[in-house]
């Protein structure tokens, strides 16, 4: 699973070994149905004492009280954990965690809640990482009957996210003595993902031009059975924060046009140029726009760029392309966009980021906000429906927890990460860093998140919807880039909208450029 996570090209084809993502979580249980317009939108997602439930049981062991968090009954692999600090400027706690695989009684991982998973134990840096106000995991731990999670006192939030496998699969399941001899393996994997770099090899297309308004190029890329590798943009200047939402990338590949977003939520920036750098994008602090997604094609392929401004643009474009055995599983990578400014944040909603119909991998997004006011805009939970089931597989407990983050409404700050990070939150970006302790959650944020083990497969459909839940009665912006492979046959409820593409809020405060 380790060699899994840094395999870009492995990425681009349906799982060999099928399984389905599920999460467990401190989502209130009395979000039961979507039909009951109060409890599917309330937000007490936690246990801050022993009248809070949200969680599966209390179970004696050893005369010591546990709390269950997480079981699941069969072939599985934990591929993401995520828990908050209890209070907000205070990383630590009393309480501990415990891991049992395969019906043993003994976990075979126990320690500190937070600094098992923060990458300040165990589990090295960047596997495992201290984000704001969270620890955050996103180590693989296999099993191949059974897993089961506790703490030794009510679990505040927490989510757990798991492969389930299908019954029969082998998996071998995690030991300390695996764990152990893997060592070389895992920080041979931890400097990669630290440090992605761009496919070099195979033909090389570079185009430098000027768009003027309203007009588009398209480069076509070499022909064949080949995939893109990497593909690199650069505009030629930034000082037009809304540049970033008004340039479009569009991609061809095998005479379908695949890929439709703005460059900002393409590559994770959002409004503006905000630098970060991930394992799948990076964005640098000289303007260049990097992308390392597989993207597969069987005969042609193009890349347009369209200028959707009043004013020319320059533009420097540089793709790699090289061979790719195209086979039964392999996919065709996709993006999309949906925007909606204004929306109204009552009564509470779902928002849809996108329905597919079809075979495919959902891999990532990236998510912007205009928060017209101070207060803390981020408590809506993800809901994530698979292949049609009745309730969802992942039901979140906040859009920052989703990113990989708590405690919102102070940690607007700048963080990165290979798999998630916030390029940019109220006025403060990485080269604009908060140094205060001030609460203001208004303007601009952008969250990304893009997947490795945690990529969602499904065979017949996905839903993926966030609440739009904020502590003010308001009107907001919403943007957001998603990306999956799929089928040639696959369908999106997501559509070119040029005229949604130049509708960016204004907004009172703009961050440092």
């Amino acid at each position: 699973m380790l060699n899994e996570m840094v395999d870009r090209e492995e990425q681009s084809r349906f799982p060999k070994t099928d399984f389905r993502l599920k999460q467990q979580s401190s989502y209130n249980r009395a979000s039961v149905d979507p039909k009951d317009s109060i409890g599917w939108f309330k937000n007490r997602d936690f246990n801050a004492s022993e009248n809070d439930h949200n969680f599966i049981r209390t179970e004696e062991n050893k005369q010591q009280k546990e709390w269950v968090l997480m079981e699941h009954n069969g072939p599985g692999a934990i591929v993401r954990t995520w828990m908050p600090y209890f209070h907000a400027d205070k990383p630590d706690t009393d309480l501990q965690i415990k891991i049992y695989l395969d019906g043993n009684a003994e976990p075979v991982l126990e320690g500190n809640a937070l600094g098992l998973l923060n990458g300040t134990g165990l589990i090295p840096y960047p596997f495992a990482h201290q984000s704001l106000r969270s620890a955050v995991s996103f180590f693989p731990i296999p099993y191949a009957r059974s897993c089961k999670i506790t703490t030794t006192g009510p679990p505040f939030f927490y989510q757990f996210t798991y492969r389930q496998y299908s019954e029969g699969t082998a998996v071998k399941t995690f030991t300390m003595e695996d764990f152990d001899k893997s060592k070389n393996l895992v920080e041979q994997v931890g400097k990669e993902i630290l440090n992605p770099t761009n496919y070099s090899e195979g033909e090389q297309v570079k185009v430098q031009t000027t768009l003027l308004a309203g007009e588009e190029k398209t480069i076509v890329l070499p022909e064949g059975e080949a995939a893109l590798r990497t593909l690199a943009l650069k505009l030629g200047s930034y000082e037009k924060s809304e540049r970033m939402r008004s340039t479009i990338i569009k991609m061809n590949f095998d005479g379908k046009e695949t890929v439709w977003c703005p460059i900002g939520d393409f590559f994770g920036s959002g409004i503006g140029l905000n630098p970060y750098q991930g394992w799948h994008n990076t964005v640098g602090e000289d303007g260049t726009l990097t992308s390392r997604w597989v993207m597969p094609y069987q005969s042609t392929a193009s890349i347009s760029v369209e200028n959707l401004d009043s004013e020319p643009i320059a533009i420097d474009l540089h793709a790699v392309v090289d061979d790719y055995e195209w086979d039964t599983r392999s996919m065709y990578f996709h993006a999309a966009w949906r925007g909606q400014y204004p929306v109204s944040t009552r009564p509470f909603s779902d928002w849809n980021y996108v329905t597919l119909k079809g075979r495919g991998v959902y891999v990532a997004d990236a998510l912007t906000v205009m928060n017209p006011v101070e207060r803390w805009w981020g408590e809506g939970d993800e809901k994530i429906w698979v292949d049609g089931e009745d309730f969802p597989s992942l039901f979140g407990t906040g859009t920052e927890d989703y990113y990989g983050y708590s405690w919102g409404g102070k940690s607007t700050d700048f963080y990165e990460h290979p798999f998630h990070a916030q390029p940019r939150s109220n006025v403060y970006n990485k080269r604009n860093r908060k140094t205060g302790d001030e609460r203001n959650s208004q303007g601009f944020s952008t969250e990304t998140r893009s997947r490795a083990l945690d990529g969602m497969p499904f065979s017949s459909s996905l839903q993926l919807d966030m609440e739009i839940w904020t502590w003010t009665d308001c009107e907001m912006g919403y943007g957001v880039g998603v990306m999956w492979y799929g089928d040639a046959d696959i369908t999106s409820n997501r559509k070119p909208d040029e005229q949604e593409a130049l509708n960016v809020p204004k907004i009172s405060r703009t961050a440092s450029e």
